[in-house]
């Protein structure tokens, strides 16, 4: 690398070469710069108006020399910037942090990823405990489904709703669920997906399946938004229990990445009894190997499920073999908008 830099043709790359690997070194810092970003309510404050460090200090608690630190950080990492006013504001990375509930919550929940990856060669060697800080927090990983009630499995029902926020749109641009009379949702959470589902279809009907504490969330969503009238949560477990019947499509939202493959299996059984020939299976979640998001399948989420202890990512390749052997057909991609936030497979029951 010091030779390229060296030789002005070959300067700019080794540059950036030098940057990406500095940024690969640096990356838990700007992380954390996040964290205290978002921690301290500074986006919202920003929100209001551009301001200067000296208003911010006390509103922050923070003194100025450690107000002026964040915030030029902040802007070294691309989520602010500064103006010739000596004011701070937003950037459009900030404002998408800012007005997204669901990325800030995943920034605070990345401490008990950052308490798992404290040894990495210890959890690729399988010689971390299996209480981890992901598998404490996901009852479910813990293989004992009804150890739990509706208040433990709110906190994390509340995340995956708030961040499967992200993703229910995408889904929906890239499949047109105007075509079914009935959706099951199954391991749908709290209804963030079927909830976005029936807002633009109000002709569809939809069933969740998820454990009864969580069904029983989602009921409550549901009859908030007014959705109770064709739109409703049954509780049970898909790996032990027959899913309800009459629906014509049913929807995987990130929930077979959470299974091994004995599990995937026993769950895409499941779903093949439950629908009728001609139903359809829409399964949405990010995928290994894919160009434009394999930071998020090869990376994020292959270490984010060794540390929760259940599940992997897979390929749309491995996805489609486990499909087939559980008897669909025509398994298809469906282009996303955004490809980083999930990945659509859709496939046909004969």
């Amino acid at each position: 690398m010091r030779a390229a830099a060296a030789l002005p043709l070959t300067r700019p790359l080794a540059r950036r070469s030098a940057a990406a690997l500095f940024d690969l070194v640096s990356g838990f810092v700007y992380t954390q710069i996040l964290l205290a970003c978002v921690r301290l309510e500074l986006f919202p404050l920003l929100l209001e108006r551009a301001r200067r460090p000296e208003e911010l200090a006390p509103r922050l608690g923070l003194d100025l020399d450690a107000t002026c630190q964040l915030l030029d950080a902040a802007v070294a990492v691309g989520v602010l910037k500064r103006r010739f006013t000596g004011r701070y504001a937003p950037t459009t990375l900030g404002l998408a942090i800012a007005t997204s509930p669901g990325i800030q919550r995943m920034i605070e929940h990345n401490l008990l990823l950052y308490r798992d990856l404290e040894d990495p060669v210890a959890l690729l060697r399988g010689e971390r405990p299996a209480d981890t800080a992901l598998a404490a927090y996901w009852p479910y990983a813990k293989d004992r489904p009804g150890a739990f009630d509706a208040e433990a499995a709110r906190p994390y029902s509340e995340l995956m709703g708030a961040s499967q926020d992200l993703v229910a749109h995408e889904v929906l641009d890239a499949w047109d669920f105007s075509r079914h009379r009935r959706l099951l949702d199954v391991g749908g959470g709290n209804g963030t997906f079927l909830a976005a589902v029936a807002a633009r279809h109000p002709a569809l009907e939809g069933v969740l399946f998820d454990l009864p504490p969580v069904a029983a969330l989602a009921e409550e969503r549901f009859r908030e938004a007014g959705l109770g009238d064709r739109v409703q949560a049954v509780g049970g477990s898909f790996l032990e229990d027959p899913l309800p019947a009459g629906a014509d499509a049913v929807s995987l939202v990130r929930v077979l990445h959470d299974q091994d493959d004995a599990r995937a299996r026993t769950l895409l059984a499941a779903v093949h009894a439950a629908l009728p020939p001609g139903g359809t299976l829409v399964v949405a979640e990010p995928m290994r190997g894919a160009s434009a998001a394999r930071r998020v399948g090869d990376a994020y989420f292959a270490f984010y499920l060794r540390a929760m202890g259940r599940g992997r990512p897979r390929s749309p390749k491995e996805i489609e073999a486990l499909l087939r052997e559980a008897g669909f057909l025509n398994v298809r991609a469906r282009p996303t908008h955004v490809p980083l936030q999930t990945s659509v497979l859709v496939a046909d029951r004969p």
